[in-house]
């Protein structure tokens, strides 16, 4: 199998367009503020928030990813951001479980939020402190959130590397191989599950690029774990 290139010089751009889920589930802000206590370290919210290591929270509904002038972002989320990417229920979410996995070369270093219920309850908490939300229903008091993770049997499926190599033909026309992101994200180094949960996301539309949609529900479980283990260590 071979990606053609324009597909994959259009992978390369990294590009996240905005979802469009009709409904978003909010869960418990109550709950959501202990939440929160996770995120204090590095993030603001609320009356007199202001950037820390990572950006304030106020307002984060509906705003374009990277939107905040007086904050200096990572290129990944400027690229998502210039890309259509905006903050909703569903992409926050999908953001939190593994910001890595959601926006390569994020500098979020937050392993992620893998509680679907906390998850929406920090939502719940965030959406709080937006001034211009989008129309949300009442949250459904027995909402859980959305599951965004993988199967563990996918998980643990060992990829082939020599397989990878050959599938990769057309990435690495992009994609630097030594690591360098100059341009374009990097996609090598990483740990097998991030790749693999990435491209999931893909597949599963909680990444929204339409073209890397497409070619990942193209590639097999056994293709993507292929891909994984060739791009972690492809010397």
């Amino acid at each position: 199998m071979r990606w053609p290139t324009i597909l994959m010089f259009a992978a390369a751009l990294g590009a996240l367009a905005p979802a469009t889920s009709a409904t978003e589930n909010l869960g418990d802000a109550d709950a959501g503020k202990i939440v929160f206590a996770k995120c204090k370290g590095c993030h603001q919210v609320g009356e007199g928030a202001k950037n820390k290591i990572g950006p304030h929270l106020n307002g984060v509904f509906g705003r374009k990813a990277a939107a905040l002038e007086d904050f200096k972002y990572s290129k990944s989320l400027v690229r998502a951001g210039n890309s259509g990417l905006e903050w909703h229920a569903d992409t926050l979410s999908a953001y939190i479980e593994n910001p890595r996995a959601f926006a390569s070369g994020t500098r979020m270093s937050f392993a992620g939020l893998k509680n679907a219920e906390e998850r929406a309850n920090v939502i719940a908490y965030l959406r709080i402190f937006s001034d211009n939300p989008r129309d949300i229903p009442e949250a459904d008091p027995t909402a859980k959130g959305t599951d965004h993770s993988v199967d563990p049997e996918i998980l643990a499926i060992q990829g082939d590397p020599e397989y990878g190599a050959y599938l990769s033909s057309e990435c690495t026309t992009c994609h630097q191989i030594e690591g360098s992101d100059e341009g374009i994200p990097s996609i090598v180094y990483w740990p097998d599950e991030d790749f693999v949960i990435a491209m999931h996301a893909y597949k599963d539309k909680q990444r929204p690029h339409p073209v890397m949609q497409m070619i990942a529900a193209r590639l097999s479980n056994d293709e993507i774990a292929a891909l994984a283990a060739y791009f972690r260590n492809p010397e």
